[in-house]
């Protein structure tokens, strides 16, 4: 077991007797490496939310029946999308797609960013609700920007459960910024851009920091495609990493 096995095992989690199946999920890294010490976004979560009050996180959530039917511009990378693929039931490229999208909904829904091109014009037909707001922006979602780089299922018995993936998007890839989406009465009430030394001294959840640490690893090593995406689940009551 390594060590962010071990940091997730020991982590204190409420159980419940009741097992619900873990929804999909989906969260955004992004990062900012302009300067000599890359940069991450995070996004204090409020205070009066039953799930993590008061932590800070990446902005992303459940993926929406929305996400398979918006329209985008670029195609996921191809390792990526067999990374996506792999150890789920019924893969399809269209769950795979849905997945990346849902973070780039999640990210404009939590942080008035908007991650795409706005050289084609509007989407025409988007689904109701972020993705029709989104494409009023005149703005195609880019899948070609962004990188699948962790996995990560809640344990069994955990009052809330997300089979959550963890994507990165260069912070250059953002095509719009709508002001005032982050507040004292929004989902997250603060955004900060942190190094990652910076990042891990913040009140993080523990998955949260472990994810730091291997993606500070993954630009170490010169974040290319081909290094290996880690898989976190749990296996006889501890955690185990995979490699994707």
């Amino acid at each position: 077991m390594n060590d962010h096995a071990v940091t997730l095992t020991q982590a204190e989690r409420v159980r419940v007797a009741t097992n619900i199946r873990p929804r999909d999920a989906a969260t955004m890294m992004i990062l900012d490496r302009t300067a000599k010490k890359p940069r991450i976004l995070m996004g204090k979560r409020h205070p009066s939310h039953k799930f993590m009050p008061g932590k800070y996180v990446f902005p992303g959530g459940r993926v929406d029946p929305g996400d398979r039917h918006m329209a985008a511009t670029g195609a996921l990378a191809q390792i990526c999308e067999d990374r996506l693929c792999a150890r789920t039931v019924r893969p399809t490229v269209s769950k795979a797609r849905a997945l990346a999208l849902a973070a780039i909904r999640e990210t404009f829904e939590e942080t008035g960013l908007l991650f795409g091109s706005d050289e084609y014009g509007a989407p025409a037909h988007p689904p109701a609700g972020s993705w029709s707001d989104f494409a009023g922006h005149g703005i195609f979602p880019d899948l070609s920007a962004v990188s699948y780089v962790a996995r990560a299922i809640t344990p069994p018995r955990r009052p809330k459960r997300f089979d959550t993936r963890f994507f990165t998007i260069d912070a250059a890839a953002s095509a719009k910024r709508i002001e005032n989406v982050v507040g004292p009465d929004s989902e997250l009430i603060d955004l900060v851009w942190v190094d990652f030394d910076e990042a891990k001294q913040l009140d993080l959840p523990t998955i949260t920091k472990v994810i730091i640490h291997e993606v500070e690893a993954r630009i170490a090593a010169g974040f290319a495609p081909y290094l290996p995406v880690p898989f976190f689940w749990e296996k006889n009551g501890s955690f185990v990493r995979e490699e994707l």
